[in-house]
């Protein structure tokens, strides 16, 4: 699966932004997808995602109530709707699918090649 993520911008705190995340290949064929993020001087963190049989969403507790993620299946993308933005927000966002081992044990996470940046200031 190559995953492609747009979206980021600069906003001013309390601001929205949607990324996406385009699948192509095999999309239907990961256990789940999500997106991540990384801040300057960070370690990468999740931020949301969701299991692919279930579609159930999960969520980081800094970003819930806040973030939505969403999924299209006809367009093979997958959404962020970030609102209420701060900003501690600030980082390149990235999108990453996950797959089971033959084991039923989860792999490494897959991440797109390029992130998208999120600025949050004013």
């Amino acid at each position: 699966v190559q995953l492609q993520a747009s979206g980021g911008g600069l906003v001013q705190p309390g601001g929205s932004l949607r990324l996406s995340c385009v699948a192509s290949g095999t999309p239907t064929g990961y256990y789940a997808i999500g997106w991540f993020r990384q801040a300057p001087g960070k370690e990468r963190e999740g931020v949301a995602g969701m299991i692919s049989s279930t579609s159930e969403p999960y969520y980081a507790d800094s970003v819930k109530g806040r973030f939505t993620v969403s999924r299209d299946w006809a367009k093979n993308t997958l959404y962020l709707q970030m609102d209420n933005l701060r900003p501690e927000d600030t980082a390149v966002y990235y999108c990453a699918t996950q797959d089971l081992s033959i084991a039923g044990t989860r792999l490494n996470w897959k991440y797109s090649a390029k992130g998208t940046l999120v600025t949050v200031s004013s």
